[in-house]
């Protein structure tokens, strides 16, 4: 039987072993959320949802071993996050829809946002201090790919950046701004102009309005989701105090795995491997006939689709309706709900935007690394403010006693 969504103050307070008043002190924190029940405003229901993670919390610090065996399990809340919301199969930064944003607002206004809460802060001065490209990097660029270049180069602009040291919101969100800015440059391979979008066009040759916007809307799109692997790892950094380039550099580190951001060479290697649209069922089928997974279809947080992939393809077509890159999605879709029952991811749609503004060899790995970038500023800044080491427990299983 599916539980109620919401209690009544007695059965919330019941389920927490806790009086009434304690309940309403947990909903004047933000503990609990709690809506109107009815016509009288004084009457209240609570979220079962919340009621159930505070529980668990409760549990889990009496019971360390139940903790280690569920804390980190796939859809149990970990940490606490006003910053990005999945439900019902849609994405929201702050409460506004993630698609919208993507087709309406600038990536600098969505970094405003997920740093400050209010989408018109002032951003600018963010954007407006001058970076420099560590004189190493700017030798080595030929050979190291746009997302080798950004971990590369953080750490050696890091050791001379003493105001990232400055660990109070305002200070973060600059030196966010600076480590964007910087990343932005180091993809592009010039000097940064026009904002992070404009940038990377004009570096990648696609410097038309309608390219422009579909790399704003892919830096957007990218921007945070939610808990998974490198915010994770960026919000452990963080809780040590570490300065943001450091948290980055570890949200990198993750993001750059084939289960995660990675993910996106994988999608590479199989259109190449189908050739043309024509060849996409084929292969496909040949994967699956191989008892191989198919890249780039499917997520867990989305069993009806991956909005974000689903709003980037749809843009992608909209703007090249005649690229070849547009004919792929088309077959990548039509095979992967017939062999499959999934839909593109936005790992699919980095990849087949990349193919229509012909950016080059890397740049959807580094369009993820740009957009997720500000998601992950966002989790520094509210670590921070948490002032809370994240020292999760293991359970043992090794051999207690050692015979020699």
């Amino acid at each position: 039987m599916k539980k109620a969504p919401y209690l009544k103050a007695g059965e919330a307070a019941a389920e927490l072993g806790i009086s009434t008043t304690t309940l309403y002190a947990y909903v004047s924190r933000g503990m609990i959320r709690s809506q109107a029940a009815g016509d009288d405003p004084r009457a209240r229901r609570y979220s079962a949802e919340d009621v159930d993670r505070l529980k668990n919390r409760k549990e889990a610090r009496h019971h360390p071993e139940i903790a280690a065996k569920s804390a980190l399990h796939l859809g149990l809340p970990v940490l606490e996050s006003a910053i990005t919301l999945i439900e019902d199969g849609q994405l929201y930064y702050r409460g506004f829809d993630a698609v919208e944003l993507a087709a309406k607002a600038t990536a600098e206004q969505v970094a405003a946002l997920i740093w400050t809460g209010d989408f018109n802060a002032d951003y600018c001065p963010w954007f407006a201090e001058a970076v420099d490209v560590p004189p190493i990097i700017e030798s080595q660029r030929c050979r190291l790919s746009p997302f080798e270049r950004f971990q590369a180069a953080l750490p050696l602009a890091a050791t001379t950046d003493f105001a990232a040291y400055d660990l109070r919101p305002n200070g973060v969100a600059a030196t966010g701004g600076r480590i964007l800015k910087l990343m932005t440059m180091l993809a592009a391979n010039r000097p940064f102009e026009g904002g992070l979008a404009a940038t990377l066009a004009r570096g990648w040759g696609a410097d038309e309005a309608q390219a422009v916007r579909l790399i704003n809307a892919a830096l957007i799109l990218c921007a945070d989701h939610e808990l998974n692997v490198s915010a994770f790892t960026v919000r452990c950094v963080a809780s040590a105090d570490a300065t943001p380039y450091a948290a980055v550099i570890g949200g990198l580190a993750a993001l750059g795995g084939s289960k995660h951001g990675g993910h996106t060479e994988r999608v590479v290697a199989f259109l190449r491997e189908a050739g043309s649209p024509d060849g996409v069922y084929e292969a496909m089928a040949a994967r699956l006939r191989r008892g191989e997974r198919i890249p780039g279809f499917g997520h867990v947080l989305y069993p009806e689709g991956d909005p974000r992939g689903r709003a980037l393809l749809g843009m992608v077509a909209e703007a090249y309706p005649d690229a070849e890159a547009v004919a792929f999605a088309e077959a990548l879709g039509k095979a992967g709900t017939a062999l499959l029952g999934e839909q593109p991811t936005i790992d699919t749609g980095l990849v087949i935007a990349g193919r229509a503004l012909g950016l080059p060899t890397g740049a959807p790995l580094a369009l993820f690394g740009i957009g997720r970038t500000i998601g992950w500023i966002g989790h520094t800044i509210e670590q921070y403010g948490l002032d809370q080491l994240i020292r999760p427990r293991a359970r043992y299983t090794g051999v207690r006693s050692a015979q020699r």
